[in-house]
């Protein structure tokens, strides 16, 4: 039979919702986890875009995008590797199943964007606005969110692997029944995100900031949270903590 129970790590100040078995486990995994960097040569040559709509299927690569808007463009499967954005405005963009292979976001924004059942692969988002991203049913692997606002972004049925949101907000983000693999939330503003019929294993949040999530009691096994956290967490037990 196993146990659920909390674990207090007085020197980390951690607790871990776990068995002792997967305890073991969990350290294993944070120390060997690691993200790759996007693979991008130091010399690229200037990127513009057509005047013409991007079409289903085009495929940009080995470029640069500076300090321009790219709006009203709806196309299926575009294709992006070893790209860089920099200072980059995305208006009314639907890149559904969009495939992002080594690229770098820069100062950029992509709220409301739609990237609806994309691939980003080695990608890095740095400093940018995110805010009500669409990602719903992505495949995320290598990706690093480093100091990005991405409130409301919807992170629905999204298949994550080594993934580290860094110094972000993710306030009312949606992750629901999500798989989240290797995925790290260091420092980052995470109210009210939703994770129900996401399973939590492994899952740091002690760094994080949040005074509710919505989660599922079956899901929290194996979360790591603060000894503070872990107050807010013990309702879901029906416990009654006399502070």
């Amino acid at each position: 039979m196993s146990w659920l129970f909390l674990i207090v790590h007085s020197l980390k100040e951690r607790v871990i919702m776990t068995d002792e078995w997967e305890v073991s486990q969990i350290k294993k995994l944070q120390t060997h986890m690691k993200i790759v960097s996007p693979d991008i040569p130091q010399e690229l040559a200037e990127l513009t875009f057509p005047d013409r709509m991007i079409c289903n299927e085009d495929y940009f690569k080995l470029g640069i995008v500076n300090n321009c808007i790219i709006e009203n463009q709806t196309a299926d499967h575009v294709f992006f590797d070893k790209v860089i954005f920099k200072n980059v405005i995305f208006k009314e963009i639907d890149f559904s199943r969009i495939e992002l292979t080594n690229v770098v976001f820069q100062n950029c924004d992509l709220s409301n964007v739609n990237f609806d059942e994309g691939i980003v692969h080695q990608v890095e988002l740095n400093n940018c606005k995110i805010l009500g991203i669409n990602l719903l049913g992505a495949t995320l692997r290598n990706v690093l969110f480093d100091n990005c606002c991405g409130d409301y972004a919807t992170f629905r049925n999204v298949n994550c692997k080594q993934v580290k949101f860094h110094y972000s907000s993710l306030a009312k983000a949606d992750f629901y029944k999500s798989t989240l693999r290797d995925v790290y939330f260091s420092h980052s503003s995470l109210d009210q995100m939703q994770l129900s019929g996401t399973k939590l294993t492994g899952i740091d949040l002690s760094s994080c900031e949040f005074s509710q999530l919505g989660v599922n009691i079956e899901d929290v096994k194996g979360c790591i949270v603060s000894p503070q956290q872990a107050v807010g967490f013990s309702k879901l037990f029906g416990l009654i903590v006399n502070e």
